[in-house]
This record gives C-alpha cells, structure tokens and sequence, in this order.
C-alpha cells in the first residue's frame, strides 16, 4: 500500500510544471513536493525507525516549522533535485520493506500526534500524499488514483482507531466511499482496522467522495457547508461525538474538523430540544 502510493503520487507530479501555484497559499508545486521528500538533514523515515528503536515517543516537533525550514532552505533547489529527494523517500520505504527483520513494525515510535506503530506512521505517509495530490490539481496534476484516494482513507482510519484506543474509547466508526472505505474499532486499549467495500453505511459513519473526505478532514474545505450541501453525510451523530475526546488529546489530529463540527451541531441539536420542552 505504502509503495503503491509513493509510485502514484510521483506519476502524478513527474508531468508538472514545478513553478505553478498549488491551492496552498504561497507554494508552488515546488513547495509541495520539497517538504514531502527525503534530505540529508531531514528525513522522515528515518527519525520514526530511530525513535522506535531508541524508545523516545515524544510528540514530535512542529511539522510546520520543519517544512518551513526546509522549504526555505530548499527554494532553489532544481526540479531533478526535488524529485530526487522524492524518489529518495520512496526508496527508503521501500528498503524498509526489503528486510526480512519485522521487529519494528509494531514497535511505538513517536509522531506528530503521539506514539504510533512504525506500521501505522509509515501508512498516515499515504494521507499526506493523497491531500497533498489533492492540492497539486490547480497546477494541473490528473486526479489522484483510487489506490492513493482509499489508502489516504485508510491511513485516517487507522490513525483515528490509535487515538481512540489511546485514550480509552470503545467505539468503532467507518469512512465511505464509492470507491471503497474503511472501518475501525478500538476496545480495551488497542484496535484494528479493516477495508470495506461498496456496503451501505451502519452504525458511526461518515460519508462522502473519498477525495471529499480526505478534503474534509484535512481542513481543506468548510465541513459545514459540505454537510449542508449534502456533500457528506453523517450517520449517527451521538457516536462520532464520542470519539471528540480525541481531539483534545491530539489537537492536530486529521479529521478534527468533522469531530468539531459534530461537537457543534449536537450541541445545538440538544439546545433546541431543551428550549422546545420549555415552550
């Protein structure tokens, strides 16, 4: 899954004129694709394997002020360069994947939303790929394919289920699609997570288009316009606001703006029905 999206995402932006605008204020596709490569001074994989093996589960630093860093040090880098530290990731993974040694794919390692597997750190890779192919199409990227749409799904669930179970939670929730989705469940501190295919949602759910939901849960669009707009539905509100507690424990946390805004309107929800039993 992992690598399938790696080779997605650079066919996608191998065609691109790397000085048009991307939908992020300010960068360039340029921007976009420095700050999701491997450098000498920064690399993302190999911070996570040296946190597993070492123990330090930390939060990690500020992803903004490293992408700053990096994408001033890296403005005038060519575009044989940015695609090469693009590549470099890739392969990273990849020989990763290569050895026989699995020692550390359960193993904590810290994340910017706290202690994760390597596993899942190395799959929430696939959500920042998938948005961040999202945010290339005013530069003229081609859509993202559904492998890099529902693996990006996946890495939201997964890392959703995580938090959930982090924090205690005994609740399951699914993410659908047309093309597919995903569901998790967490109890008893730990979870799993499973694909699902074209069923109809029960239960805690919320759907939508896949590239809508990862839209949506990344902050990119305004999650209460798409509900009002019938752009995504959600089924059966009182359980998403129960996984909300993740939010507090993860402010940065994908997905936070659905849980707020779930938050929000069963507040209102129940206000209005206090204030209809007073009239």
């Amino acid at each position: 899954m992992v690598l399938q999206a790696w080779e997605d995402f650079l066919a996608l932006v191998e065609p691109l004129d790397f000085d048009a605008p991307s939908r992020l204020p300010g960068w360039r596709v340029h921007e976009v694709c420095v700050h999701l490569g491997a450098w000498p001074e920064h690399d993302a994989l190999a911070g996570v394997l040296a946190s597993a093996r070492e123990g330090r589960l930390d939060r990690l630093p500020d992803s903004d002020q490293i992408n700053e860093g990096l994408v001033e040090r890296y403005r005038d880098a060519s575009r044989d360069e940015v695609i090469e530290s693009l590549v470099r990731a890739r392969d990273n993974a990849a020989a990763y994947f290569a050895d026989p040694d699995t020692t550390l794919d359960t193993a904590l390692a810290g994340s910017v939303v706290g202690p994760l597997p390597v596993l899942s750190v190395m799959l929430g890779g696939n959500y920042e790929l998938a948005v961040h192919a999202l945010d290339l199409e005013p530069a003229g990227a081609h859509p993202p394919s559904d492998h890099l749409l529902l693996t990006g799904l996946g890495a939201l669930a997964e890392v959703t289920g995580a938090l959930a179970a982090g924090v205690g939670l005994d609740e399951s929730a699914s993410l659908h699609s047309p093309i597919g989705g995903w569901e998790f469940a967490a109890h008893d501190g730990t979870w799993t997570t499973r694909e699902l295919g074209p069923e109809q949602p029960s239960g805690t759910a919320v759907e939508g288009d896949a590239a809508g939901l990862l839209d949506l849960s990344a902050g990119r669009i305004n999650p209460v316009m798409a509900i009002t707009k019938g752009h995504l539905r959600v089924h059966d509100l009182p359980g998403l606001l129960r996984l909300a507690p993740i939010v507090e424990s993860a402010p940065g946390i994908p997905g936070g703006p659905v849980l707020r805004v779930a938050a929000r309107t069963l507040s209102a929800t129940l206000r209005l029905r206090r204030f209809g039993r007073r009239g």
